[in-house]
């Protein structure tokens, strides 16, 4: 785990279906003003971790699988409180099992900082690549969200594909090697 790395604070909390469309307007224009800090910290807390220092943040698919493996072995948990619990099985419409852990704020952070990161490569190496917002339909998965768009109709929400790998990787259903895949995927897709 890296020593000094400051946690992303969003302006607002994230529930993208509720927010007004100038708040996610502004949320887009801060997502894209902050990303080369926040790439800047993630390059700082990867090459600080021992086995990293290396790791070259240059954009390429190849630097994904040395830096899926570094996320691999830094996502951390912390047990829900009951009030979480409750909650969540409050809003649940069919009764299933909830998880007695969730990531820390640490680990949502350094997702997003990867989603960042894997937007970027996404854009550095597929053609006809670009950030989107789309604002339309308040139903949609990915309402408000920076994504990803190409020539296909898929888009690409980087940063929910590494909030996704970190629950894998705290679940230990997936490896590092998992990062570098889904860019596989999805440049396809996107192409």
């Amino acid at each position: 785990m890296a020593a000094d790395y400051s946690i992303i604070q969003p302006p607002f909390e994230l529930k993208f279906r509720e927010l007004p469309r100038k708040d996610l307007v502004a949320y887009r224009d801060w997502f894209h003003r902050v990303m080369p800090e926040r790439l800047a910290e993630l390059t700082k807390a990867v090459k600080s971790s021992p086995g990293f220092e290396d790791w070259k943040p240059n954009l390429t698919p190849a630097s994904l699988g040395p830096l899926g493996e570094w996320f691999f072995r830094d996502v951390e948990t912390r047990k829900r409180t009951e009030t979480e619990l409750r909650e969540i099985q409050d809003r649940l419409t069919f009764p299933i099992e909830v998880p007695g852990e969730e990531l820390t704020n640490r680990t949502f952070s350094l997702a997003m900082d990867i989603g960042m990161y894997l937007g970027q490569v996404v854009l550095e190496s597929v053609p006809g690549t670009r950030w989107d917002q789309p604002l339309k339909n308040p139903r949609f998965a990915d309402h408000g969200q920076p994504v990803i768009v190409g020539a296909g109709k898929l888009s690409l929400n980087p940063v929910r594909i590494a909030v996704t790998l970190a629950y894998a990787f705290a679940a230990k259903e997936q490896s590092g090697d998992q990062l570098r895949a889904a860019y596989d995927i999805w440049s396809k897709k996107l192409s």
